[in-house]
């Protein structure tokens, strides 16, 4: 895979390719749409630097949550109404999470123009292993990929105050420029995590699986002023895991890591162990999904091809 974004070609005919309706309108000529947000918030310095680096490559749109919404998962408001608050031409704040912003985004701040790439970051901190269940920054890819879009979600692993995202930057803009020239399957985003280490340092980009988070199982207590507990939960995580080929373990070794995530949660693995359950008073049901992986779902937002 390479990631230089100036290296890119875009084909200019990509739109034609599509199963776009008439009438829709676009920007000047035909340039991609890029849709951004995160889960660090509008003002958040990882948000402008991909900004800044995706510029070169289309329309970007950005759509972020008002204030900091890390941990939020793919969490959407649905209990209470959104605030939008437009801060420059196609740069907006919203009182919710993520998820909202992107839902926002697609469904009513982009109108009729469809999205080429949905794009969350870069994240001030790893999103690697297990963390992608949790994780806002992921769920912006991820709602993108719901929706037929292709995903992407970047990570700097840094627990530095006030980091360079600079080779982040550059790193995604590359990676966004290939996913642009060659879209994946619907449905698939993909979640990368970068070192914090000088371009020069890094050792490459590394297909890998998601490894696994050992977080300490640690919940601080406190008390109030008026002496009720609260408490605080989390604590240190390791940098290795014993995964083969984990993202923990090639960011651990200086490679930006790329996993493949797709909505479907189904675990083909267990097939069989789920097949052969039975249950006092029920009937097994006969099925036809066989013992391995299955090609893609059709997407019920993608046009039939062929």
């Amino acid at each position: 895979m390479s990631w230089d974004m100036r290296a890119q070609i875009i084909d200019p005919d990509r739109r034609a390719k599509r199963d776009i309706p008439e009438g829709r309108c676009y920007s000047v000529a035909m340039s991609p749409t890029i849709l951004l947000s995160n889960d660090d918030g509008i003002d958040a310095p990882g948000l402008r630097a991909l900004a800044g680096a995706l510029e070169p490559l289309g329309e970007v749109w950005v759509v972020a949550p008002d204030r900091e919404r890390s941990a939020t998962s793919h969490a959407i408001s649905l209990n209470h109404p959104l605030r939008l608050r437009r801060l420059g031409e196609r740069r907006f704040a919203v009182d919710g999470t993520p998820t909202d912003c992107v839902y926002l985004g697609l469904n009513h701040i982009l109108g009729d123009q469809r999205p080429d790439l949905v794009v969350g970051g870069i994240n001030h901190g790893p999103n690697l292993g297990n963390d992608v269940i949790y994780s806002g920054t992921v769920a912006v890819g991820l709602e993108g990929a719901l929706f037929g879009f292709p995903g992407l979600a970047v990570s700097l692993t840094t627990g530095e105050s006030d980091p360079d995202f600079s080779v982040a930057a550059e790193v995604t803009a590359g990676i966004a420029a290939a996913m642009l020239a060659s879209p994946p399957s619907p449905g698939v985003m993909l979640n990368v995590n970068v070192p914090p280490i000088a371009r020069a340092d890094i050792r490459g980009i590394k297909l890998c699986r998601l490894g696994y988070n050992d977080w300490a199982e640690a919940v601080g207590v406190r008390h109030d002023p008026r002496g009720k507990p609260y408490y605080w939960i989390g604590g240190e995580r390791g940098a290795r895991d014993s995964v083969a080929d984990s993202d923990n373990n090639a960011v651990a070794r200086g490679y930006v890591s790329v996993t493949p995530i797709h909505y479907d949660l189904t675990d083909y693995r267990s097939f069989a162990y789920a097949r052969a359950l039975r249950v006092d008073g029920f009937e097994a049901g006969v099925d036809e999904l066989g013992d391995g992986p299955i090609a893609y779902p059709p997407h019920p937002r993608s046009a039939p091809t062929g």
